[in-house]
């Protein structure tokens, strides 16, 4: 891997904008592994005078994780305790963000501020160590001892985390893995010899149920990409709810050879197996149920790998139909500890408001389910998925789009309010994903309206707030301060006026505009200005407001500016039934 590394690291993305191949590494796995944008890399990265023994901070909002990620590019074999120790004294430091804030470089600093604001909304913490060696036996007994402790720190401390160790044949795995991401189905050949399993067929399905040893359930692919539970109705939850503390302490207490007995077991769906012996070959693998099981145990992987009297049931089913796949995806997650918003697929107004919309539009399709895949006959632009359609509501209907990263909210707290209203026209629901589709056009690397290069890092939420300009270049010009237009309405009118890309262009302009005004404004003392906390506070959207008026006010300024702004005043001049008032969301 490390020559692999090294040969695809000389390119100028990597030589111009790192200074040091430590650092291209980490933007290597970063882009490579992770999927991160150029953007979202560079921004990403803190290594450098002053990083603290930190390297990268990744904030994942749509899985509520923060990676930590410690980078050691290596040409020879093996790598010590130094490492591990290092990442260990980061997580000593981020206890006290206020100090580490102090001492740290100015990137380290921004990203502090962003990281306490996702540690206050409970996200979970990953700790990475990125290596092209391989362990040492000390230093992997220190990572078992690091894991065992951090276990029991989290029992009695609110702050939870798990630490982890990305090795030489785990980052070439993940490599392999991310080559064939455009094709994600998963194929594995599991390995029975330490288990005991039986082999059944069941109402013509064919059945193993195994009693799985822990050590090969961590050589399962794709635990903590998430990957290996796209079907679930449910990704992890992170190891601070009781149940995963429990399980941590089963595995690391004296109590393992009896965790066969304390836990539930495991479900896992394939859509072909083949038994040899005692091997079993999976095709299209997925786990419906156990994936903060699986998690957990990984995060307790050294000493799993030292024992040999723990087991897990395993039951493997053959199930290639997805309705099938679906309905034991559900009701394998029943069980009480399951939040009622990881079951929002099946919620009556979802499936009210995706039914009127495929009658409406035969050629479009609403997707409801995680990993769900829309048909290959239908319209790519009228595929709507119900996780954007909803942050699509909050950031038009709610004009929250600070609110539209947070999934998890979106879909506990305010779903009563997005969804009261099951009669949602299929207009608007076409009307609201086309306005998107167009906004997305212009957040691509060819970067079409020169946004600000931190803006772009933000791809992930800001685009939403794109949307939201645009609905408020319509009120504004109409003079609806506390009114939201009609999607439809609105979409339509710029469509006949030829207007479209126009209004697009100006509410990302506006965006851009209101963001460099907030970086240059004096912060308090000590305080660092973070974009990304920024843009998810209610103090950006005055912001965009502002540039949107300043930029109406001062196209007359310029040549052609006049009839430039009769063209868009009457390219978003709609009637007073064409608004309607916004929906709370705070």
């Amino acid at each position: 891997m490390y020559d692999l590394i090294k040969k695809q690291i000389t390119t100028d993305y990597f030589n111009q904008r790192f200074s040091n191949d430590g650092q291209r590494f980490v933007a290597w796995y970063l882009r490579n592994i992770l999927f991160r944008d150029m953007n979202e890399t560079r921004d990403d990265i803190t290594d450098g005078a002053g990083d603290k023994q930190i390297d990268a901070i990744i904030i994942d909002d749509d899985n509520s994780l923060i990676r930590i990620v410690q980078g050691k590019f290596i040409q020879s074999g093996v790598v010590d305790a130094e490492p591990l120790r290092e990442v260990l004294s980061s997580w000593i430091q981020i206890k006290d963000l206020a100090r580490l804030q102090n001492n740290a470089n100015t990137k380290l600093q921004r990203k502090l501020s962003e990281l306490a604001a996702a540690i206050d909304e409970d996200y979970e913490v990953s700790f990475e160590l990125i290596t092209t060696g391989k362990l040492t036996t000390s230093a992997q007994n220190d990572l078992e001892a690091f894991q065992i402790e951090l276990a029991k720190l989290g029992e009695n401390d609110d702050f939870d985390a798990t630490i982890h160790v990305i090795d030489n044949d785990e980052l070439k795995r993940r490599y392999e893995y991310a080559i064939e991401s455009d094709n994600p189905s998963i194929n594995y050949k599991l390995s029975l010899a330490e288990s005991k399993f039986m082999f059944h067929e069941i109402a013509g399905t064919p059945v193993v149920v195994a009693a799985l040893s822990l050590r090969e359930c961590i050589k399962l692919p794709g635990i903590k990409d998430g990957t290996l539970f796209q079907k679930n109705v449910r990704q992890s939850l992170g190891s601070s709810n009781a149940v995963n503390k429990g399980i941590r302490s089963t595995i690391t207490g004296d109590k393992r050879a009896d965790f066969f007995f304390f836990h539930n077991g495991i479900t896992a769906l394939c859509n072909k197996m083949e038994l040899d012996g005692e091997t079993l070959s999976l095709h299209g693998l997925s786990v419906v149920n156990g994936c903060q099981s699986l998690n957990t145990i990984l995060s307790c992987s050294e000493t799993v790998k030292k024992v040999n009297d723990s087991f897990i049931l395993v039951r493997f089913y053959e199930i290639p139909q997805r309705d099938r796949a679906d309905k034991i995806s559900i009701y394998t997650n029943s069980q009480s500890a399951v939040k009622a918003r990881d079951l929002r697929s099946n919620d009556k107004r979802v499936l009210a408001i995706k039914k009127t919309y495929e009658l409406k539009y035969s050629s479009g399709y609403f997707i409801t389910k995680r990993g769900e895949v829309a048909p290959a006959d239908k319209n790519k632009d009228y595929v709507v998925d119900l996780s954007g359609f909803a942050k699509n509501l909050v950031a038009w209907h709610s004009q929250r789009p600070n609110l539209s990263y947070g999934e998890t909210k979106i879909f506990d707290k305010y779903f009563e309010t997005l969804f009261k209203n099951k009669d949602y026209s299929p207009e608007n629901v076409l009307g609201l994903n086309l306005w998107m589709n167009q906004v997305l056009k212009t957040w691509v690397p060819e970067n079409p309206l020169n946004l600000n290069e931190t803006l772009l890092a933000m791809r992930a939420y800001a685009p939403y707030h794109h949307l939201y300009a645009i609905a408020m270049c319509f009120s504004i010009t109409n003079n609806q301060s506390e009114r939201v237009p009609i999607p439809s309405k609105a979409y339509e009118i710029a469509m006949a006026s030829n207007m479209m890309e126009e209004i697009v262009k100006i509410a990302g302009i506006s965006l851009n505009m209101a963001l460099e005004a907030a970086a240059n404004e004096q912060q308090p003392a000590n305080r660092v200005f973070s974009p990304q906390n920024w843009i998810k506070s209610k103090t950006c959207l005055a912001g965009i407001n502002g540039a949107i008026r300043n930029y109406f006010s001062m196209l007359p300024m310029i040549p052609g500016g006049a009839d430039i702004k009769k063209k868009l005043t009457d390219a978003t001049a709609l009637k007073n039934e064409d608004f309607e008032y916004r929906w709370s969301a705070d």
